[in-house]
């Protein structure tokens, strides 16, 4: 399942090698980019949320999506992200069927 608008997450270095060490943030999904991209990795669009939950910055981000860890924000129950099998490409899918 991918990340979807409204969720929050703590992104660090399991997520992206740019968010290792102090630059590790929460951010809150705005919208996920539907386009193909690497297996298991996604574009989001977010806001950086600061120590008082509030929004302080809109960032798009790459993460690792088995690399995200989900913030449980007081009342909500928790969200289990399983990460599915890698997405194809329509041209891949059709070279794969041909090779068949």
């Amino acid at each position: 399942m991918l990340p979807q608008p409204g969720d929050v997450f703590f992104v660090g270095s399991a997520a992206s090698v740019q968010f290792s060490g102090d630059p590790a943030i929460t951010v809150r999904v705005i919208r996920v980019d539907p386009r193909t991209t690497y297996a298991g990795f996604v574009w989001l669009d977010v806001y950086v949320l600061g120590a008082d939950r509030n929004a302080i910055e809109r960032r798009s981000i790459w993460v690792q999506v088995a690399g995200l860890r989900p913030v449980q924000m007081t009342g909500e129950p928790p969200r289990q992200l399983n990460v599915g099998p890698a997405q194809r490409s329509p041209s891949e899918t059709a070279r794969e069927e041909q090779r068949r």
